[in-house]
C-alpha cells in the first residue's frame, strides 16, 4: 500500500496518461497538486472553482476510477480549491457563503500566490505601475509612494500587481503583517463588527497590520460610515509608517460620493494608473499563460487572439482557457482554424464601427503629415504611398464600396482604388519591414476603437 500522497497521485497521473488526450493532461491535471492522504480518501488541490467544477463533471468518474485501481475499491477523492478570493479554502463540496468571517479570528493573509512579479508581464502600458509597486514591495512603508494607488479599467491586472507586492514582501520577511481585501470585505466586516459589538476587534484587525491592501476602492462611494472608519484605519496606519496600498478604476480625484478628506490621502504618495495592453504585450500575456499551462502553441494563435481581444487581460486569458478546453474535450489539437471556430462569438468584428476618416486619420498622423494630403492631387512618393495604403486600410476594415472609397480621396475612381489595394498586397508580401509598417497602423485603428 503507498504512503505518500505524491506517489498516489502519480500512479493516478500515469493511468490517466493512456486514457485522456495530452493538451488535456497538461491543461487540467498538471495543475493539480496532492495534499493528504488518509486510510479513507485522497485530497487533491485545484486552481479554482472553475476547474473543480469542469474537473469533476468532466473527468471525475474517470478520476475515481484511477484512484481505485490504485488504492482499492472503497477509496475516495476529496477536493480543496485554492481560492483565488479572500476567504480560505475549504474542501468540497461545502455551499460557498458570502457573509463575512468573524472580524476577530485569526486571519490569512488572503494572497494569492500566483500572483508574483516573476508571472506579471510587462509592456508599455504597465512598466511605470510595476517599477512603482517592486520598489514598495522592497522598502513597504519607508519610500514616499504611502500610499500606493493603481488606478486602470477592469481586467488589466491591478490585483496582480497589488498582490505581488504583498507576495514579495513576505518572501523576504517572513514576520511582516500583510492583509489584502477588496472594499466590499472591508464594508462587510466592519458592518458585522457593528452588529456583534466587535469594533475592537475590527480595528485590532486592520489597524495592526504592516502592509494593507485594498482593491477597488471606487465601491466605498457614498457609504459614510464605511468611508468614516476607513479615513481613522488609513491615519492609524500611515501614522505608524505602515504601507498602504489601494486600487481603483479611476483616479482619486474622480471618484463619486468619495469624501474629499480621503480623495486628499489617496493623494499624498503616488498614483499610477495600467493602460490597456498593446498587441506586443497582450500576445506576451497569452504566451506566458500558455509557457505555465506547458502548452506549445504555434504563433499565429498568440496573434489571433491577441489582434480579436483587445479589451482586458481577462478576456485574453478566458479566450485562452476556453480554446485549450475545447481541445482538451474533443482530443483534438489547436490550430489556427480550431481557434477561429472556437473563439468566433468572441472575436467579434469592430469594423463597422470604424470610419474611412478615421481610418485617414490614423494613418496620416503614423506618416506625420496633415490627413488632407491623402484627399490632395499630389504624386509625391511618400504622399502617393500612405494613401495606397489607406486606401487598402478602407477596403479592409470597413464595408465601404471601392466608389464611396474612391469618393473620399479626393473623387478618385474605383480602378485607382484598386490598383492602390493591389499594389499594397504586392508590396506587403515582398517587403517585411513595409508589411510590418501597414500592420501597425491596423493595429492602431483597431486598439483606439475600444
Amino acid at each position: 500500500m503507498y504512503q505518500n500522497h505524491h506517489e498516489v497521485w502519480d500512479k493516478v497521473l500515469a493511468i490517466l496518461k493512456d486514457e485522456v488526450h495530452p493538451n488535456t493532461l497538461l491543461t487540467w491535471f498538471k495543475p493539480i497538486q496532492p495534499i493528504k492522504l488518509d486510510d479513507k480518501a485522497l485530497t487533491i488541490q485545484v486552481p479554482n472553482q472553475f476547474s473543480y467544477e469542469w474537473i469533476e463533471q468532466q473527468y471525475g468518474a474517470m478520476m475515481s476510477r484511477a484512484l481505485s485501481q490504485v488504492m482499492g475499491n472503497g477509496f475516495k477523492l476529496a477536493y480543496s480549491i485554492r481560492m483565488e478570493a479572500p476567504l480560505p479554502a475549504d474542501l468540497i463540496p461545502p455551499t460557498p457563503t458570502k457573509s463575512p468571517l468573524p472580524v476577530a479570528s485569526t486571519h490569512a493573509d488572503n494572497l494569492n500566490v500566483r500572483y508574483c512579479f516573476d508571472s506579471y508581464v510587462e509592456g508599455e502600458c504597465n512598466k511605470f505601475a510595476k517599477a512603482a509597486a517592486l520598489a514598495v514591495a522592497k522598502s513597504p512603508g519607508t519610500t514616499t509612494f504611502n500610499p500606493l494607488v493603481v488606478y486602470g479599467g477592469v481586467g488589466l491586472g491591478k490585483t496582480h500587481l497589488i498582490q505581488a507586492i504583498g507576495n514579495y514582501a513576505k518572501e523576504h520577511n517572513q514576520s511582516i503583517r500583510v492583509l489584502y481585501v477588496d472594499s466590499e470585505r472591508f464594508t462587510a466586516d466592519f458592518i458585522n463588527s457593528i452588529q456583534k459589538n466587535k469594533t475592537t476587534e475590527f480595528s485590532g484587525l486592520y489597524r495592526n497590520v504592516d502592509i494593507l491592501m485594498i482593491d477597488d476602492i471606487q465601491f466605498f462611494g457614498n457609504k459614510e460610515r464605511t468611508q468614516d472608519e476607513f479615513f481613522h484605519t488609513f491615519n492609524a496606519l500611515h501614522q505608524k509608517g505602515k504601507q498602504i496600498i489601494l486600487s481603483s478604476d479611476r483616479p482619486p480625484k474622480e471618484l463619486q460620493g468619495m469624501e474629499e478628506r480621503l480623495k486628499s490621502r489617496f493623494q499624498w504618495g503616488l498614483v499610477v494608473d495600467i493602460q490597456a495592453p498593446d498587441l506586443e504585450t497582450r500576445q506576451a500575456i497569452l504566451q506566458k499563460k500558455a509557457e505555465e499551462s506547458s502548452i506549445d502553441l504555434p504563433p499565429e494563435i498568440f496573434h489571433f487572439i491577441a489582434t480579436h481581444i483587445t479589451s482586458n487581460i481577462r478576456e485574453l486569458e478566458g479566450a485562452m482557457i476556453r480554446l485549450l478546453a475545447f481541445a482538451s474535450l474533443n482530443g483534438i489539437d489547436i490550430t489556427l482554424e480550431v481557434a477561429k471556430k472556437v473563439l468566433r462569438d468572441v472575436c467579434i468584428s469592430k469594423t463597422k464601427a470604424i470610419s474611412i476618416e478615421y481610418i485617414q486619420k490614423v494613418t496620416a498622423q503614423h506618416f506625420s503629415f496633415p490627413d488632407d494630403l491623402l484627399r490632395s492631387k499630389t504624386r509625391k512618393k511618400e504622399i502617393a504611398q500612405a494613401r495606397q495604403i489607406c486606401m487598402y486600410l478602407c477596403k479592409s476594415l470597413t464595408d465601404s464600396s471601392l466608389k464611396t472609397i474612391g469618393l473620399h480621396f479626393g473623387g478618385r475612381d474605383h480602378s485607382t482604388v484598386i490598383h492602390a489595394i493591389n499594389c499594397t498586397e504586392e508590396l506587403m508580401e515582398t517587403d517585411g519591414k513595409y508589411r510590418e509598417n501597414v500592420e501597425a497602423i491596423k493595429n492602431q485603428i483597431e486598439i483606439s476603437q475600444l
